[in-house]
Formats: C-alpha cells, sequence, structure tokens
C-alpha cells in the first residue's frame, strides 16, 4: 500500500503538482481550510474546486444491534485487517465487495455464509452468466442464503456474532452464528465534514454532489466526480470523470462516455461486463442476438487447465451493433479491455470475429463468441 500511495506522491511530484496533507473543508463557496495531518491549519482561495471524495460503507440501523465495531461486526475496511482468520463468517449482502472479500476468506479456510436479500447474488449481472458465476462459487464451497434478510443481531465479540434471519419466501425465521459478520450492503458517498453547508453546492436525497453535463455542481466552479456523483462507484469510471473535468475547467471540452464503462468483480473466476445484460434488452423491446463461446472449447484455457467460465456477446438483431459482452473466467477483467474498445468504436459482432486473434490464446474465446453472435463459432 505504501509503495501505491508514494507511487502517487511520486507523479505529482513530477508533474508540478503542490499539494498539503490534511482535513480540507469549504468554508465559502472559494475558500478551503485545511487541518494539516502534522498539526496547524493551512488556508487558500481557489479557482475552481473538484470534489472527489469518494464513499464509504453502508452501515445497519443501530435498532438492528450490528453497527461496526471493525472487529467481530466489520465493513470492507476491517475485513481487511483481522487479527485472525475466522472460523465462520457471514457476509449481509451477495454484491461485488462482499462476494470478493467472502471468497477471499473462503480460500484461506473460513466456512463463508452469504445472505442477499434476492433470489440470487449480483442481481446486476445477466442472468446466464450471474448462475454460472454462483454455481462457480458453490463448487468452491461458499454457502448462500437467498431471499433472506437480517432482522436483528447480538454481537457478543469474542464468544461470536449471532444473527437472526427472516427468508422472505416462506417467512420463516432462523438463527446464524459466527466469529466475524461482513456488513456490505452498499456505499454512500463521502461528503461529512466538507464543510458543502458553507457553500451553495446542491446535494440530492442519497447524499450525492448534483452535478451537470460538465460535472459542475450548482456552483460553476466547483465539479464533483467519482462516488460523490451519481452514477457506478468505480476508480476507473472517476479516473475518467476527473480527466474530463478538468478539460472542462481549461476550455477543451472534456467527455466520457457511459455506455463503454465496465465493471469487475475481482473473485476467481472474475466477472467483467459492459453494456446491457440480456434481461435489459428484453425489457427495453430491443432484438437482439447472442453468442455464448465457452472456455472449455478454447485451446489455451484447456492448455492451463482453466476452463471454467464463459464469454457472451449481444448484439443488436437489426444492425449488429454490439450492445452488452459478459465475461466469466479468471482472465475476465483483462479481456473485457477489447469488449470496452468495441464499445467505444462502435463495433459490430462481424467486426470483432473478422478481426485476427492470435492463436493459442484466451481472446480467441472473445472472437468465436462474436462469430456465434452473427454467425456461428468454427471451434464448438
Amino acid at each position: 500500500m505504501d509503495g501505491l500511495t508514494g507511487g502517487v506522491e511520486y507523479l505529482m511530484k513530477k508533474n508540478s503538482v503542490d499539494y498539503v496533507k490534511g482535513w480540507g473543508k469549504f468554508k465559502s463557496n472559494n475558500d478551503i481550510a485545511v487541518d494539516l495531518i502534522d498539526g496547524g491549519v493551512d488556508e487558500f482561495r481557489a479557482k475552481n474546486v473538484i470534489i472527489a471524495t469518494g464513499s464509504e460503507p453502508n452501515e445497519l440501523p443501530a435498532s438492528t444491534g450490528l453497527t461496526f465495531d471493525e472487529e467481530y461486526v466489520v465493513s470492507s475496511t476491517g475485513a481487511l485487517s483481522l487479527k485472525e482468520i475466522p472460523k465462520r463468517m457471514a457476509v449481509i449482502g451477495g454484491g461485488v465487495i462482499g462476494l470478493e472479500l467472502g471468497s477471499v476468506y473462503q480460500r484461506l479456510g473460513t466456512d463463508v455464509t452469504v445472505l442477499q436479500h434476492t433470489d440470487r447474488i449480483c442481481p446486476f449481472l445477466d442472468a446466464e452468466v450471474g448462475k454460472a458465476f454462483q454455481n462457480s462459487l458453490k463448487k468452491q464451497g461458499l454457502s448462500f442464503m437467498l431471499n433472506s434478510r437480517v432482522n436483528s443481531g447480538v454481537n457478543n465479540k469474542a464468544a461470536g456474532v449471532k444473527l437472526n434471519v427472516l427468508n422472505a419466501k416462506d417467512n420463516k425465521e432462523s438463527e446464524l452464528e459466527v466469529d466475524v459478520c461482513l456488513v456490505s450492503i452498499g456505499r454512500r458517498p463521502f461528503t461529512g465534514g466538507l464543510g458543502l453547508e458553507n457553500t451553495d453546492v446542491q446535494m440530492n436525497e442519497r447524499g450525492q454532489v448534483i452535478i451537470n453535463d460538465h460535472w459542475q455542481t450548482s456552483v460553476p466552479h466547483i465539479y464533483g466526480i467519482g462516488d460523490v456523483v451519481t452514477g457506478a462507484m468505480l476508480a476507473h469510471k472517476a479516473e475518467e470523470e476527473g480527466i474530463a473535468a478538468v478539460e472542462q475547467i481549461l476550455g477543451e471540452g472534456g467527455h466520457v462516455n457511459y455506455d463503454a464503462i465496465p465493471g469487475v468483480i475481482y473473485t476467481c473466476p472474475e466477472v467483467a461486463n459492459v453494456g446491457k445484460t440480456e434481461e435489459e434488452l428484453k425489457a427495453a423491446g430491443i432484438p437482439y442476438k447472442k453468442g455464448v463461446f465457452p472456455f472449455s472449447a478454447n485451446s489455451r484455457a484447456r492448455t492451463n487447465q482453466d476452463t471454467e467460465g464463459l464469454v457472451k456477446i449481444l448484439s443488436c438483431g437489426t444492425t449488429d451493433k454490439v450492445l452488452g459482452i459478459h465475461i466469466l473466467h479468471t482472465a475476465a477483467g483483462e479481456m473485457i479491455a477489447e469488449g470496452v474498445l468495441a464499445f467505444e468504436y462502435g463495433a459490430s459482432a462481424e467486426d470483432i470475429a473478422r478481426t485476427c486473434h492470435a492463436h493459442p490464446t484466451l481472446s480467441e474465446a472473445f472472437k468465436e463468441a462474436a462469430m456465434a453472435a452473427y454467425d456461428k463459432p468454427i471451434h464448438f
């Protein structure tokens, strides 16, 4: 971690960026005060400001008895610094962060149970890919309690955490006892203590900073990017917005193509996607074609003995333009870049299929899925 943050500090120095270390807050629309880490206060007046303070984990209500102590009832932050590997862990929330951390502890030997209030994990995923993903995690040893909500619990510290769980399908209650409970029920904008009440910046009911199409808040010289504004809470989305906001400030007309923002779940195998799911296309009444290619038919994957997963490509039924790409594989996070590039250039499935891919590579599965979308694959 020190190497990563030190690298950022090096880049700032290299590019002649002045910075101060501390807690910054607004005194007015233009005036900033910083409580310095080393003590004291630094104040300055800014011509333009970008709010990029990220997000923090949501917490269960105090009435549940399961507020964070970051030792036995933990957020994603606390889960990264446990003193020992727990024997039993409950993960409240079957979304990205909960599954990433839960799968890590499962591989370290923890008996992990994931509680999700819907009938499937990661309900935002393409259903076909999401089902294959859930089956993969189950084979690895993760347990799932779906349609389940935690009504209350008791944190007995070292004696364990007891959860009272309600199943929404049969309305039955059950108890689950674990050593550690990871609460992963989403994140919220981190805007507390920024002194926004001293400005004319407006926020919505979710605590997000309201911006226009140029990332400007209700105060034109104050901009907002990343997790504090609407959209996916992803570091790479924030990076694109940061570049675009600076370009706007410089009068260069920054732009972000939100249709080409990839998502990656860093489990093993990984799940990566960009664009629409099959369910979204159906709901919108958009005609589409589907191409699916399994890694079990890919020579590189077979050679690596890493054949679990698939590539799924959805294209427009009339124009063949690619509308959605979904990958389940250990290399999915790397492979999705080709899909994002296809989106950026408005490629068709045939464009991808007629692009020469090196052999043997995992990316050939991407080519074959594209072939399946517009015609048929040749190796399956």
